[in-house]
């Protein structure tokens, strides 16, 4: 039987045959220098359509045990990194870009925190070569993150953490669908820290993290860890409610003082006022029972695995 690794490094990647010739040497130099630590590596091959699973196949990787897990299908980052967490076998994890965006030093960095008896170190993006436009949108979505849904989220977002075997072992009784695996280490309330990093550019290929994959993203973390959404239609509608309110009793007045409105369409201004107000009100009590109701009742698999591909064997 082999030996437990000490880290099991998770590489989620879809189409990334350009980046993956590179990403092997990277590897194989990079655990040279590190003989103490030994390393799994767990490719997970989201539903690729090119020949990056041949290019892993036909690789060398020498200093690093390594498995290719084979989805199915098409299932998201976030599925496949679920995939990589549930076949992991060290005691520590970790899950970095198939891209080469996040510098394999951080492992030795996050590595040695872990020592210091914290259960979650998190890798937060200092500098990012990104547009103007991407930074701006980055910033938005983590100070909502923070302001609604876990509140010590980084200010700049991250990608990179690493944690022990009893989060994996949280993480895979607990996979959650259309959610955010990050944002679900970050609430467990384990003991954590944070370091910093400079992502670097993406010099190969094309990303797959598209503008409708991150609104996706968004939703679903807004979804999965904060009630404002919910909340947000409770408060319209009681909002819309009172100003129906407000509006028949400007009517009501206005007729018995003055008896100068139109016959009608006031009254039927307030009707409508007043019954949207208290429909948007139900929905919202309804839909805070139903998300609770569907978020437990969901056990549609969040991966299926189609294969699992072992590289080599220390």
């Amino acid at each position: 039987m082999a030996m437990k690794p000490d880290i099991s490094l998770i590489f989620p990647f879809y189409n990334e045959a350009d980046n993956l010739i590179y990403l092997m040497p990277d590897l194989n130099l990079f655990f040279s220098g590190i003989p103490e630590i030994k390393a799994e590596v767990i490719f997970v091959d989201d539903g690729s359509s090119d020949d990056s699973v041949d290019i892993l196949r036909k690789g060398e990787h020498e200093f690093y045990t390594a498995r290719i897990i084979k989805l199915s299908r098409n299932s998201g980052s976030h599925a496949a990194v679920r995939a990589g967490i549930f076949h992991a076998r060290g005691e520590w994890i970790s899950i970095l870009a198939a891209d080469l965006q996040d510098p394999l030093q951080l492992i030795i960095e996050m590595h040695k925190q872990c020592l210091n008896c914290y259960d979650i170190v998190v890798a937060q993006r200092r500098t990012v070569k990104t547009d103007l436009t991407t930074r701006i949108l980055s910033r938005c979505n983590a100070y909502l993150m923070r302001k609604y849904a876990i509140k010590d989220y980084p200010k700049k977002g991250a990608d990179v953490v690493m944690f022990n075997s009893k989060v994996r072992g949280i993480l895979n009784n607990n996979i959650e669908a259309n959610s955010n695996f990050m944002l679900q280490i970050l609430s467990l309330g384990f003991k954590k820290t944070f370091i910093e990093y400079d992502k670097i550019s993406r010099e190969y290929g094309k990303s797959k993290w598209t503008f409708a994959k991150k609104i996706k993203l968004f939703i679903d973390s807004f979804v999965a860890f904060s009630f404002f959404p919910i909340r947000m239609v409770s408060v319209v509608g009681i909002v819309m409610f009172l100003i129906g309110l407000l509006w028949t009793s400007y009517i009501v007045i206005r007729t018995l003082l003055f008896h100068d409105l139109a016959q009608g369409w006031p009254t039927t201004i307030s009707i409508l006022m007043l019954g949207f107000g208290i429909t948007n009100i139900a929905l919202g009590v309804i839909a805070e029972y139903l998300w609770r109701t569907l978020d437990s009742a969901r056990k549609r698999p969040v991966f299926i695995v189609d294969e699992i591909i072992e590289l080599n064997e220390t």
